[in-house]
């Protein structure tokens, strides 16, 4: 409460009538995760790299696919 009445000014029926989603926004909570980085970036292709790119179709023996 005291940060919605104190810090946000906000006056009692306003504050009541928030939910609790709207007050989180409002405090700056669940904000936005800071971009990915080049280090951030090498470690995910470390951890999970790509399958090698084999063929789509197999060729049978006359070269048809």
């Amino acid at each position: 409460m005291r940060a919605g009445l104190r810090g946000l000014g906000l006056r009692p029926h306003e504050f009541w009538a928030l939910t609790p989603a709207e007050l989180a926004l409002m405090l700056g909570e669940g904000a936005a995760r800071a971009p990915l980085t080049r280090a951030g970036l090498a470690a995910l292709s470390a951890r999970w790299p790509d399958a090698p790119a084999g063929p789509k179709h197999q060729e049978d023996a006359d070269g048809r696919v």
